[in-house]
């Protein structure tokens, strides 16, 4: 199953430079990794990035993160993913930018 994670410019550039990544600020304070899933993520941009271009989105395979991820009660009750060690370059299966258009942020398909 794919999940996603969403990183400004310097994050992603951080994230690569290391291999590694503990996540954004929020992440840092919240001691996880915020991951949404393909129906959560239009959601995520509206209320955490309204606005913001150079972000990145990450599609992260859920199978390279075993035990470290957490399905959690957030935002409206809803179960989102929570990864409990740092994102690592091999759980990504793919990134692509995304377009901040006049309908808002555009991520493409999300397979």
């Amino acid at each position: 199953m794919l999940i996603y994670k969403i990183f400004r410019a310097q994050e992603w550039s951080e994230m690569q430079a290391k291999g590694h990544s503990d996540g954004a600020p929020v992440d840092l304070a919240d001691g996880f990794v915020h991951l949404s899933t393909a129906l959560q993520l239009q959601g995520t941009l509206a209320k955490h990035f309204a606005g913001e271009e150079d972000l990145t989105l990450l599609a992260c395979d859920t199978e390279t993160m075993e035990d470290a991820l957490r399905w959690e009660p957030s935002r409206g009750g809803a179960m989102f993913p929570h990864l409990y060690r740092p994102l690592r370059m091999a759980d990504i299966r793919w990134t692509r930018r995304i377009q901040l258009t006049g309908n808002g942020h555009q991520t493409g398909p999300l397979a």
